[in-house]
């Protein structure tokens, strides 16, 4: 096929390379003149035994699981398959296959005649073009081979069969399985062009690849041929270009002192810099574009892909579906991920961001958007308020450390400098010119903002009714105490429906839960850990002078009252009972939690194993990893984590580093040091000690209870988790969804009408596609503009950050020992004493904390809930450490000093009991 033919051809039969040169031709773009051999020819050379082998591939990469990890437990999907051990070899036998195997006589010959069309000794480009390739979520650059300078007929069809064998190449296999496509369904066809005699080539990226800024033009360039860019052997020039203006914002090398002339000058950075923006308009989506300049001067375009490694744009208006790319917005505004400081890098499942849509919209003014299936506030306001910024400064840094140090670079920012606060009269003209919320979306984008709005006048009437609330906590703390347990004994009774039930019943007795359940849980809840961490403040204030601020963490160490806390040491002391029994300690050794489950389920563990696991579940089953998103996995019904955890206690030998006897210790620590203030204080003045001793007693009565409000809420999303099981179940059955779990990538009302009939798999299947693409992402913006930049790493590529590993000081004491790194905590390892390596944490990774020597986050600040978990089990924690996960590998030895906020390689191996006897502080 002619390229001018190929703008509207499918993609199974041209691949992503070849259509997306047939739409820039189409359009009127300057391409080099060719032909296409489509996936028609492939599927003819290629031998029958290739689908059998494909199927064995798809086989090894769905079942290369470690025995010792259970699959991640997402919603309507098995986890993210890793290629196993024989995946080079079986790729070798692929490509064994395509180059031993005749060519058909037709495909020869029409290979032949084609070339013969562009000149019987033209020279070409032989080039891949797969139908996995140049996807908006993978691009598959640089996979397969493409063969420049080819002449001659017969050179021609040799690098036609090359092309087709690097469809599997080790490195294309592997990328298609972390990919999640299948190695049956792939094809690949081959693009032959005429090869341009290049002055000057490169690449040119329409939106900021590093910073992901969208206004931002990037183009690399060299003399002569553009391979030598792409492939990276030569030290090209690098050019930021403003797209809109075409002004040049950044050149490197600097100057043309000593060294070759640059390879564009302005007139063409410009005529590039529109020509790419040009390319993007077309495809609707930011570009990666290959250009040549001729001898004549004319551009010519070579290829044009999607930039797949973008985070989504923030989408204030909540137009788009979930999750997806949105255009940038007119008024710049500043965003902050708010699912990191939960402790998630994970993407959130689309019921799991309605529900939480729904609950933070209900009080308060604030505005959230889901780019990439997370939770963003937008702090714009606040940035220009000079209040909103004395707040975020002081803030930031104690929520995320990495946040809060990169922040005041944002300042500097002209485009959010202060503004002078709007009158009444404009504030409700600005009010009623606002859109009207789009339904369906879940963002909340609209209609919450600061004014009249009833979020903000529920948020305001709560307020006032917290204060009364407040006071009696302080005054008569034990009371406080009963009423906030006694809320969870009725909160139990009220989320029980009467069986039997509907399942439109169970559809409205679910978001009953969610209207119900918000202003109850935070009247109950929040009082206690507030007045809590309010006397810590006042404590603080009185010991000026006396003790530095820091000294006060020890107070919070072995905190009563911490259900989070004492979910973990019964979970300990189940270890211990199975530990003591022969069959059970025997089962659990000799099995990985999968198995463990399996055996659970069927009541075939031990009877001590069966009834203890049973009681815990029933009281902490509700509970899972990533617990805030509703689509997540309970424990109860997917119980591997928690076996998994158990085995690793048993592991524990050694008395001293038992969690029951650690915790024991941070209380005994914590006493200690506010006998020590009190006493120093006294030395002072006698009332102002009697004031620090009540601030304190207070702080470590009533703090504990900081957990509670999450421990209920997760109870009504697991009741409401349990409703929508049943649902899925039901919509499967009529068809609406392919499986029960795919209900968690509807909202309510979507649901709603899919138990009337309609289907419901297209809708779900574009969203589980970008879902898994979030799935794979490591990097998540922490500070992320409506243009795009991911404010962290436009400062990191103006300032880059020196080999030394720092974070923000979390928790005191320095611990040495070997580092383990876990990406997941469901079926983890970990061995006492270990230097518990993670991107964050919530509340399922606490039974880890147990037996750690010390941990590092890569997000997090003091406050996050890995930092105050390791203060209250009195282990070192540094948080905050940029790609501490990739930097950091397991094996390798570390010191962690969590007062200095440091990670420093040793030479020296120590043994888990050595590193753990290194604790201090």
């Amino acid at each position: 096929m002619d390229l001018s033919e190929l703008g509207s051809a499918p993609l199974p039969l041209v691949g992503g390379k070849a259509l997306n040169l047939g739409k820039l031709t189409a359009a009127g773009f300057r391409v080099p003149r060719g032909f296409c051999l489509t996936t028609v020819a492939y599927r003819k050379a290629a031998p029958a035994e290739l689908d059998a082998l494909a199927a064995r591939l798809d086989s090894a990469q769905s079942g290369s699981w470690n025995d010792d990890k259970a699959d991640d437990g997402e919603p309507g999907r098995p986890g993210l398959a890793q290629p196993g051990p024989d995946l080079g070899e079986l790729a070798r036998q692929a490509r064994e296959m395509i180059v031993t195997a005749p060519i058909p006589a037709d495909v020869d010959a029409a290979l032949r005649g084609a070339y013969a069309a562009l000149g019987s000794r033209a020279t070409v480009a032989v080039r891949s073009s797969a139908t996995a390739e140049d996807l908006p979520f993978a691009s598959f650059a640089g996979q397969q081979d493409s063969f420049l300078n080819i002449s001659g007929a017969d050179a021609v069809v040799e690098s036609a069969r090359r092309c087709w064998a690097s469809l599997w190449t080790e490195r294309a296999v592997a990328y298609r399985a972390a990919n999640g496509i299948s190695h049956r369904d792939v094809g690949l066809a081959v693009v032959v062009q005429d090869l341009i005699t290049a002055t000057s080539a490169g690449v040119l990226f329409t939106a900021n690849p590093v910073t992901g800024t969208r206004t931002e033009t990037v183009i690399d360039a060299s003399a002569g041929p553009g391979q030598a860019v792409v492939s990276g052997s030569v030290d090209p020039d690098h050019f930021v270009v403003d797209t809109a203006t075409g002004r040049v914002l950044l050149r490197s090398p600097k100057g043309t002192a000593g060294r070759r002339r640059p390879s564009l000058d302005d007139a063409r950075i410009r005529e590039l810099t529109a020509l790419g923006d040009t390319v993007q308009r077309l495809f609707g989506a930011p570009q990666d574009v290959e250009w040549v300049i001729d001898a004549a001067g004319r551009i010519w375009v070579t290829q044009s892909r999607p930039i797949t490694t973008l985070y989504p744009l923030p989408d204030p208006a909540a137009t788009e579906d979930l999750g997806a790319e949105a255009g940038t917005d007119a008024d710049p505004r500043v965003y902050l991920c708010g699912t990191l400081l939960q402790g998630l890098t994970r993407p959130l499942t689309p019921m799991g961001l309605s529900v939480l849509g729904s609950m933070r919209n209900r009080n308060g003014p604030w505005r959230y958007v889901n780019p990439g299936l997370r939770m963003y506030v937008d702090v714009t306001a606040m940035v220009r308020n000079r209040y909103g910024r004395r707040y975020l400064l002081r803030m930031l840094p104690l929520a995320d450390g990495r946040s809060g140090a990169v922040f005041p670079a944002l300042l500097d920012d002209p485009r959010f400098g202060v503004r002078k606060r709007q009158s009444r009269r404009a504030r409700r003209g600005a009010a009623g010119r606002q859109a009207p919320r789009q339904p369906g979306t879940g963002s909340g984008a609209a209609g919450n903002r600061a004014g009249h709005d009833p979020g903000t006048m529920a948020g305001l009437g709560l307020t006032v009714r917290l204060i009364p609330a407040l006071v009696r906590a302080a005054v008569r703390p034990s009371a406080e105490l009963r009423r906030a347990f006694d809320y969870g004994n009725r909160l139990q009774t009220e989320l029980v429906l009467p069986e039997p039930a509907t399942t439109f019943g169970r559809l409205d007795h679910a978001q009953r839960i969610l209207e119900n359940t918000v202003d109850g849980l935070i009247l109950a809840t929040l009082p206690g850990p507030s007045v809590g961490y309010l006397m810590l403040a006042w404590a603080r204030r009185l010991l000026r002078g006396i003790a530095a601020p820091r000294e006060l963490e020890a107070v919070l160490r072995g905190l009563p009252n911490n259900v989070t806390t004492e979910m973990d040491l019964e979970l300990w002391q189940l270890a211990v009972t199975i530990g003591a029994h022969a069959a059970s300690r025997e089962v659990f050794l000799a099995h990985g939690p999968r198995e463990l489950a399996a055996l659970y389920k069927a009541g075939s563990l031990p009877a001590v194993a069966q009834t203890g696991l049973h009681g815990f579940l029933d009281r902490y089953g509700h509970r899972a990893v990533a617990e805030i998103d509703l689509g997540m996995p309970r424990w109860s019904e997917k119980p591997d984590h928690i076996l998994g955890m158990i085995s690793n206690y048993l592991h524990v030998t050694d008395p001293e580093q038992a969690p029951d006897r650690q915790f024991a210790r941070a209380e005994e620590h914590a006493e200690a040091r506010i006998r020590s203030l009190v006493e120093r204080t006294r030395v002072r003045s006698r009332i102002r000690a009697r004031l620090v001793e009540f601030c304190l007693r207070r702080t470590r009565q009533l703090s504990g209870l900081r957990e509670l409000p999450k421990f209920y809420i997760i109870l009504a999303l697991a009741e409401m988790h349990r409703q929508l099981n049943a649902i899925g179940i039901e919509l499967a059955r009529s068809g609406a969804i392919a499986t029960a779990d795919d209900v968690y990538f509807l909202e309510f009302d979507e649901v709603r009408v899919g138990l009337r009939g309609a289907d419901l798999k297209g809708i779900i299947a574009g969203r589980h596609r970008i879902y898994d693409v979030e799935l794979r992402r490591r990097r998540i913006p922490r500070l992320l503009l409506s243009d795009g930049t991911d404010v962290e790493a436009a400062v990191m590529a103006k300032s880059p950050a020196s080999g030394a590993l720092a974070g923000t000081p979390a928790s005191a004491g320095t611990a040495t020992g070997t580092v383990r790194v876990i990406l997941d905590p469901v079926g983890a390892h970990l061995e006492p004493g270990e230097i518990l390596v993670a991107p964050s944490t919530d509340p399922g990774w606490t039974p880890l904390f147990m037996t750690a020597g010390a941990l590092v986050m890569e997000m997090g600040g003091v406050i996050s809930h890995g930092a105050v978990v390791a203060r209250e089990y009195g282990i070192p924690a540094v948080v905050g450490v940029p790609d501490a996960t990739t930097r950091l590998r397991t094996g390798e030895t570390v010191t962690v000093d969590g007062s200095a906020g440091t990670v420093r390689q040793v030479d020296a191996p120590l043994s888990p009991a050595t590193a753990a006897g290194s604790l201090a502080g």
